[in-house]
């Protein structure tokens, strides 16, 4: 895993010493992606500059050096990922002499011998890639099938930038950021700006399964090569018959070569845990296949409902792996704060961005590779939002349209402390969750139909365009009703909805952005694209059972940890932003939060004042929207962006 940046300049009339110069210092921005090594590549005759910074995970050897030139001298290739497949792929390349046994020069001589087209659809792994044609003069930019590893570009005049992270080209003269505020309303949404959109106003996200080929002139032509909605429907259109027995067997199968194909690496390895069903049965499966203790982390906290240590402490004890735990405290997890932004380039505000990278900088001083169970929910329906979900459409479906505002009013009249009461009586989970779902449901009892429902229960603001004045909210078809034929099934139309968008723009994009802060590889085996493609064709009760998520999963597990170990309602990772902005972050807050900056940053200030106001006086919890605003008036002003 690696970080990759470059540039064509268009009028091809940069001397190559100032090529360089610039690609190195493009480079040097996202250095932490990769502190191993640092290498340019420029062609100033076609205006070409490519820019790498490696993180050595095979092949650790100057064969494994980046920008790679292929065997023919046509192609040259700046890569970030893992290919697993690569030594069953490079017999097929007759007639080349390898210089090393890096996935890198497999997949460039197979660029080189089959073209792209040919090549991505057999690879088996996270990738980002440019791949520089010096005969047709032709930049080709790749990225894999669910968007694990991230891949923007876009045109600034007579230059085109492509790269990992948008702050590679700030170095540039020829960078202009101007904020997208269309983007910002998605953001307030979403607490993430959704691909394709950037929050810089003419770059772009490549989308996951897709790759663009740009000519000498700057024209673009983007091609999809893997189509999960595609991928979705030939699954529904093909249930499996499996029985639970050979639904089991077959999962299991299937996981354990994704996690083995995932343990091969030149440099130490672990895992995250964190006791929950997708950290532990990755862990299971590694451990069942290591000679060795595996090596597993996990993080505590002190305050309640938000420490999962001991349960992940419980699982690695029997499965005998090497634990690491570190407990942090309040000061250290608000310590990491200021440094967001540096971190994550665009605006973000899932704060479970704080404890990943906390896990990850403790996971970083023994290992270079970890293995999470990031995508486990989306895949086999692990959240609880799909239950909820399903439950509020029947019953909104029941009330008459007048008597649901009526309802929601009513709702919302309960002040949050009165939620948080209910919520601590015996038997209840977590004491946030209750006031946090009652202002869900208020906002679903007045959305409508379906897809207009589910995108309040993930959302944040429910009205976004109120608080970016000029700004119209971009809305993809997927929000309207686009994938209701396809996938009339409401629980799998919300699974699929989150493929496209939450896992890779907020999960995937969190995880590669906190462990890139600290040079640590994070591998994903729960969504390598043969499992997805396999659970397309699981009926629904493979994955829901009498109200039993991630069913399938579950009875996986059960091979290697005992159910009581692993049965608790789920947590996720989350810090307590509610008390913090009430207590030690209330002054941090309150300044970002003044009208006078919020005016300047171009935001009305008085919807936002009124909940923040809402919040510190207890009568309602809006950590969540508060946060995105906070981590948007964060970052804007570490980078100095004009509003």
């Amino acid at each position: 895993m690696c970080g990759l940046t470059g540039f064509l300049d268009l009028a091809r009339s940069t001397p190559a010493d100032v090529l360089a110069d610039l690609a190195r210092r493009m480079g040097s921005v996202i250095d932490h992606r990769g502190p191993d090594d640092a290498q340019i590549w420029v062609d100033a005759e076609a205006g070409a500059a490519l820019s790498f910074r490696r993180l050595a995970i095979v092949d650790l050897t100057e064969a494994g050096r980046q920008p790679m030139v292929s065997a023919n001298g046509r192609f040259v290739m700046i890569y970030n990922g893992e290919v697993y497949n690569a030594e069953k792929l490079r017999p097929t390349l007759t007639g080349i002499a390898f210089r090393g046994h890096s996935d890198t020069e497999v997949i460039l001589e197979s660029c080189a011998a089959f073209g792209v087209a040919a090549t991505v659809p057999k690879l088996i792994g996270m990738f980002a890639l440019a791949l520089w044609d010096r005969q047709e003069r032709r930049l080709t930019l790749v990225r894999d099938r669910m968007g694990i590893k991230p891949l923007y570009y876009g045109r600034f005049g007579q230059t085109l930038f492509f790269g990992s992270q948008p702050k590679s080209f700030r170095p540039h003269p020829a960078w202009q950021s101007e904020i997208d505020r269309d983007s910002l309303a998605a953001f307030l949404r979403f607490a993430y700006v959704p691909a394709p959109r950037s929050i810089h106003k003419g770059l772009r996200q490549l989308p996951p399964g897709h790759f663009a080929e740009i000519e000498a002139d700057g024209s673009v032509a983007e091609t999809c090569y893997w189509d999960i909605r595609a991928k979705a429907a030939a699954g529904r259109a093909q249930r499996s018959s499996a029985s639970d027995a050979e639904a089991i067997e077959a999962l299991d199968t299937l996981l354990r070569d994704a996690v083995a194909k995932r343990m091969i690496a030149d440099v130490p390895l672990g895992a995250l845990l964190s006791g929950g069903i997708d950290s532990s049965t990755v862990v299971a499966l590694m451990q069942a296949q290591s000679d060795r203790p595996v090596k597993t982390f996990s993080i505590g906290f002190e305050e309640e409902g938000f420490d999962e240590a001991p349960h992940a402490a419980a699982v690695a004890r029997h499965l005998g792996t090497e634990h690491h735990e570190l407990y942090v405290s309040p000061e250290d997890a608000r310590g990491v704060i200021p440094d967001l932004p540096r971190w994550y380039d665009e605006p973000f505000a899932d704060s479970s961005q704080i404890p990943t990278l906390l896990v990850s900088a403790m996971a970083r001083r023994h290992v270079t590779v970890v293995l999470s169970g990031d995508g486990g929910d989306e895949l086999l329906a692990g959240y609880n939002r799909y239950l909820h979900g399903k439950r509020l459409i029947t019953w909104t479906e029941r009330v008459p349209r007048p008597l649901r505002s009526v309802g929601a009013a009513m709702l919302q009249a309960v002040p949050a402390s009165a939620w948080d009461s209910i919520a601590r009586l015996p038997g209840m989970p977590r004491p946030l969750r209750a006031a946090d779902r009652a202002a869900k449901v208020v906002e679903m009892l007045r959305a409508g139909a379906e897809e207009r429902l589910y995108r309040q229960l993930v959302g944040q603001w429910p009205s976004p365009e109120a608080l970016v004045p000029g700004a119209t909210e971009p809305v993809d078809p997927i929000w309207s009703g686009a994938l209701a034929e396809e996938v009339p099934d409401f629980v799998e139309r919300m699974q699929l909805i989150d493929m496209l968008t939450y896992l890779p723009d907020d999960i995937l994009a969190k995880v590669d952005r906190a462990s890139m802060a600290v040079g640590l590889e994070a591998r994903v085996p729960l969504i390598d694209h043969r499992v997805v493609e396999h659970c397309f064709h699981l009926p629904s009760h493979m994955r829901i059972r009498n109200g039993e998520t991630k069913w399938l999963l579950r009875r996986v597990l059960d091979r290697y940890v005992p159910r009581a170990l692993v049965d608790r309602p789920k947590m996720g990772f989350g810090v307590p932003v509610h008390a913090w902005l009430r207590g030690p972050l209330r002054d941090w807050a309150e300044a970002l939060l003044a009208p006078a900056r919020l005016a300047e940053a171009g935001f009305d200030p008085a919807p936002i004042r009124e909940r923040w106001q809402q919040h510190v006086s207890g009568s309602a919890n809006w950590q969540y929207q508060l946060w995105c605003v906070l981590m948007y008036q964060s970052w804007r002003e570490h980078w100095r962006m004009a509003a």
